[in-house]
């Protein structure tokens, strides 16, 4: 019995590996036939003649004049689907729009905010010392003092500040703000 089933896994083992083999035959072949077919179709140059089937312009003969024919009686028709006057209206209210505007949104450097006054006070000393051409206003907006440096309408126009301004304070940030328009 003991021998009748050893040989029964024997023969299991045997048709295992019999069969990996066998898929291992046919994949390595259908790889070596792909591999073949791509080697056989190497980039051999192209040429093909299009000359007779383009267009041959007519060259002017020297001495001779070609004129363009226009023609004396053309009739101008004024166009009747315009937008034009829809378009203008859209633009003067825009443009009135924008004169009754005072803000616009924009940057401003914040470099210090919290509640106590005197950090507020002693941080604007210190930009008045350390970077003199760059104006600080301290504001408060209840709970919190806040020292800012300058109006920016762009992130661009404020990137050379706040790096000069990072030198003296790390926490210094580029904070979104209403810019006043004069």
């Amino acid at each position: 019995m003991r021998s009748k089933n050893l040989e029964c896994r024997i023969q299991n083992i045997k048709w295992r590996t019999g069969s990996s083999h066998s898929t291992f035959y046919i994949l390595y072949s259908i790889f070596f036939f792909v591999s073949l077919s791509c080697a056989a179709q190497k980039n051999k140059p192209y040429s093909e003649d299009l000359s007779r089937l383009r267009p041959k312009p007519e060259l002017p003969v020297e001495g001779k004049r070609i004129d363009t024919v226009v023609e004396k009686n053309q009739v101008i028709v004024p166009p009747t689907k315009t937008v034009n006057s829809k378009v203008d209206a859209v633009l003067d209210s825009i443009d009135k729009f924008n004169l009754m505007r005072k803000f616009i949104d924009g940057y401003t450097i914040q470099i210090y905010s919290g509640q106590k006054r005197e950090d507020a006070m002693n941080t604007k000393k210190k930009i008045q010392e350390e970077v003199p051409e760059l104006n600080a206003n301290l504001q408060y907006q209840q709970p919190k003092f806040r020292v800012t440096v300058g109006k920016y309408f762009t992130r661009l126009e404020a990137q050379k500040d706040l790096l000069t301004l990072k030198r003296v304070f790390s926490t210094a940030t580029l904070v979104p703000e209403k810019v006043f328009i004069k």
